[in-house]
């Protein structure tokens, strides 16, 4: 049984994992808050079972009845295996699994996420209260812990969030690189496309800066933000200033799109000025299209994004470094495509989700072994 906060978030990053566990031959359930997605799930063949999460929720009584209605739908379907996928999953199904006696635990974090990230005074608060409770909800005896980047296993296990014999490393959510059309180079305006939720710790604010600079410098560019905002997390942008980015002229909102490989088809360019990631599958499927990239030297980011062989990297937060290295990337079509070329023939080797969903399987093997 898969726990995931939302139906999209299962559809985009988790649903071939599903399929290949299937294949496997495992029965899969899907526990989400079901939105546009449902629909999505029971085509696939999967089992809905739909959980009323609230990301963002802080109210006691709320998330206790949460709990409660997680604690339910384990004794009901009783899994052999349970995946939680993100923090609010692996906490809140971690602890249920615990007390109920689920025996073979899943919980994968995507990246550490706003709290543990955050210097503002909310995420230090909330730190200080997660971290003892996900140490207890992942000290389980038959729990695995999947992270996606070397430096994410460091820090939990210098943190002492968990053993490191309970960690293994698995590279994102794969990407079929089959899906993906490689983008077609030549553009007297190439497209530079930002896509993403709309959080400022996506370096939403770093990206609009990077183009009005260019922009100011006669740079020809368009510049995209793909994604909508996230009301659920603090760090989101508004939407009042967004309308007011595109009324200035200085990028395009072009929202939540569902076919994604069509849009990477369209830009020369992909961007994540990113402050933290797992592993983003935003860059995965940019380089299964052949897009040249621009991201932030962060760990995720950079095991994607090689500098000066698949992309570009510049330093968090810098959007006159970022702006410079967008330059670069408009104003040189042959590197946009060298770079491209070899970011392709990388996910192919490295990061196909054929390897994902077997490094996966494994997992569920050794838990049941």
């Amino acid at each position: 049984m898969f726990l995931v906060t939302e139906d999209w978030y299962f559809v985009s990053h988790r649903l071939e994992l599903a399929v290949a566990a299937r294949a496997a031959g495992y029965d899969v359930v899907v526990a989400t808050r079901v939105d546009r997605h449902g629909d999505r799930i029971t085509d696939a063949g999967f089992t809905l079972r739909p959980v009323a999460f609230n990301r963002g929720g802080l109210n006691p009584l709320e998330e206790f009845r949460t709990l409660m209605r997680l604690a339910r739908l384990y004794r009901q379907e009783a899994p052999d295996i349970v995946h939680h996928v993100a923090l609010k999953p692996v906490l809140y199904g971690s602890l249920v699994a615990r007390i109920i006696g689920i025996r073979n635990v899943v919980n994968a974090l995507g990246g550490l996420g706003y709290v543990f990230s955050s210097t503002g005074l909310r995420a230090k608060i909330l730190r200080g209260i997660i971290k003892p409770v996900l140490k207890f909800a992942l000290g389980g005896k038959n729990f695995r812990l999947i992270v996606q980047n070397s430096d994410d296993r460091e820090r939990v296990v210098s943190g002492g969030l968990a053993d490191a014999g309970s960690i293994r490393l698995i590279r994102g959510a794969g990407v079929d690189p089959a899906a993906y059309r490689q983008v077609a180079v030549a553009s007297e305006m190439p497209l530079v496309i930002l896509p993403a939720r709309l959080l400022r710790e996506k370096g939403v604010g770093e990206f609009v800066e990077a183009a009005q600079l260019l922009r100011e410098q006669g740079i020809k560019a368009r510049f995209a933000l793909v994604g909508k905002p996230d009301p659920a997390n603090p760090a989101s942008v508004s939407q009042s200033e967004i309308d007011a980015w595109v009324a200035k002229g200085i990028v395009e909102n072009w929202g939540w799109q569902e076919d994604m490989p069509s849009i990477f088809a369209q830009a020369q360019i992909v961007c994540l000025p990113s402050y933290h990631e797992g592993l983003p599958k935003s860059l995965l499927e940019a380089a299964a299209s052949g897009c040249a990239m621009v991201a932030t030297d962060i760990p995720g980011c950079r095991q994607i994004v090689q500098h000066g062989v698949t992309g570009w990297l510049v330093p968090v937060q810098d959007a006159q470094a970022l702006a410079s290295a967008l330059q670069q990337a408009i104003e040189q079509p042959g590197l946009r495509e060298q770079y491209g070329g070899s970011a392709r023939a990388l996910i192919a080797q490295e990061f196909s989700m054929d390897r994902v969903a077997r490094e996966m399987i494994a997992v569920y093997e050794e838990l049941r072994a």
